[in-house]
């Protein structure tokens, strides 16, 4: 991994208040409190960018960390982070439940509202934190996803966390080409396995609802460089009502309209990472995806992605 920091560069008695600073630097804007009966914190902390992605390693001594609502107030960074438990114990509490993760579990936390982490022993996880809305227009009511333990054991939490660690040990030789779309797999694995937690369970749809789910996102996917590509258009081309496209839509985490516009920035995303078109300017890859107005791709990229495109460009 890239970036490491650790409390041993800096003097006994300055390390609580350095290993504080560090993970508030790493992830977002947290309070870190030493173990009861201990004065400081000791550890150190791997990170690396993957795109949108960022995955750090973090190895300590026991502690509690918390996001409090006067942090989110003062900072209010969007990102879902993953803590993937590798060696001791963790325990992560929020939006009213408490998930306990041994080695090989994961579990997922959300930056916007108050949560906290204890470990009562020292531990290593790896961490990766991803935009929220990411996530949001993935999965629906993801808060009622968080602080739910998903099992390395089996299925796509094993898928999960064979991918990380895989990922950690070589990330530094992944070609930057690759970035994007490792970036994306890692994402694609990490819903998998949070959709079947027993939250996420959706009433099942008839096979006509199905087929016309699939027919809208055919449509709209062949047609995403298209600027003039609306509801009202993929109504017309399939010609059923924009009712009818809703009805058959009820159910997804996001409006129609909305999936659009994240199908075009992910797509945007993917070429802004890509070494072959680094000599197309942002604007140029933008209206390539059908975006006409150059201020209003920058705001819904930086919405998406917490960061700019230019910035997603040159590594941060």
């Amino acid at each position: 991994m890239q970036a490491a920091v650790s409390t041993a560069t800096v003097e006994p008695s300055q390390r609580l208040a350095f290993w504080t600073d560090m993970v508030c630097n790493t992830y977002v804007q947290l309070d870190c409190d030493a173990a009861p009966g201990a004065t400081t914190i000791e550890g150190h902390i791997e990170a690396d960018e993957l795109a949108t992605l960022q995955l750090s390693r973090v190895t300590a001594t026991a502690q509690n960390v918390r996001r409090t609502a006067a942090k989110i107030a003062r900072a209010s960074e969007d990102y879902f982070l993953v803590s993937i438990q590798t060696q001791g114990e963790g325990v992560i509490a929020q939006d009213g439940r408490v998930a306990l993760l041994s080695p090989g579990d994961f579990a997922l936390y959300d930056s916007t509202r108050p949560y906290e982490l204890r470990f009562d022993a020292p531990f290593q996880q790896y961490v990766l934190r991803l935009p929220g809305p990411t996530l949001r227009t993935a999965l629906r009511d993801t808060q009622s996803l968080t602080a739910s333990t998903v099992s390395g054991q089996r299925g796509a939490g094993h898928l999960m966390i064979g991918m990380i660690q895989t990922l950690a040990s070589d990330i530094s030789t992944l070609a930057p080409e690759s970035a994007a779309a490792v970036a994306e797999s890692v994402t694609q694995i990490l819903i998998a396995g949070l959709s079947a937690l027993p939250a996420a369970k959706q009433q099942p749809v008839s096979q006509l609802t199905a087929y016309h789910r699939e027919q809208i996102k055919a449509c709209a996917r062949s047609r995403l460089r298209d600027p003039a590509l609306t509801v009202a258009s993929i109504s017309a081309q399939l010609r059923v009502s924009p009712s009818t496209l809703h009805r058959a839509w009820t159910g997804e985490a996001c409006s129609i309209a909305e999936w659009i516009w994240s199908q075009r920035l992910d797509a945007a995303r993917r070429d802004l990472c890509d070494p072959n078109l680094k000599a197309r300017s942002v604007s140029e890859i933008a209206f390539s995806w059908g975006f006409n107005d150059a201020a209003h791709f920058s705001r819904a990229f930086r919405a998406r992605f917490a960061c700019s495109a230019r910035e997603l460009r040159l590594g941060r």
